[in-house]
């Protein structure tokens, strides 16, 4: 039977991406929860209002929020009814619908992003340098590629697949910084 180092790199770089994650969200919660916004309501409305025409197949708003296609439905379902969100229709296909960011959704979020926004340069990306935040940045993307190749579907154009390696554009992270 081998010896298993505990001390291993690898697993004190989990550790340390799991405890930053964990400790960032916990600073954003209060600012989310005074919006009346949970985080992943949050995370679909930004996703939204940062994708083309404000708008996402359900089967791609899934794929880039990591929900299963009936768990983006129940939360469309919520945002419907709070007038964030508004199904649409896709032309081309009967199958397929959009979610589409409201007026109202919109304003909810204007008035949590300054805020928002102050939290995540307080807490994480004022921590780094210019070249620093860039650096972080390529990284995250190299990992989030890997593990989530879909989480920028439908942030280019249709029909395209999401491989792993696929460097499409960002659409958000919660904690992200805004793409070039």
């Amino acid at each position: 039977m081998s010896v298993m180092n505990f001390d291993d790199p690898r697993l004190t770089a989990i550790g340390l991406l799991t405890e930053a994650y964990a400790g960032l969200m916990a600073r954003f919660q209060p600012v989310l929860a005074a919006a009346k916004l949970s985080e992943i309501d949050f995370e679909t409305v930004i996703r939204l209002a940062r994708s083309p025409e404000q708008r996402l197949r359900m089967s791609d708003l899934a794929a880039q929020t990591g929900l299963s296609t009936s768990g983006v439905t129940r939360v469309v379902d919520r945002l419907e009814r709070q007038g964030m969100v508004t199904r649409q229709a896709c032309p081309s296909d009967r199958r397929a619908s959009y979610a589409a960011l409201t007026d109202a959704g919109r304003e909810r979020l204007q008035s949590v992003l300054p805020q928002h926004i102050q939290d995540i340069e307080d807490s994480f990306t004022s921590l780094l340098d210019a070249e620093e935040l860039e650096a972080f940045l390529r990284t995250l993307r190299k990992i989030r590629d890997v593990v989530r190749p879909c989480a920028t579907a439908g942030a280019v154009e249709p029909g395209r697949t999401c491989p792993p390696g696929d460097t499409a554009p960002d659409v958000v992270t919660t904690v992200s910084a805004p793409s070039a």
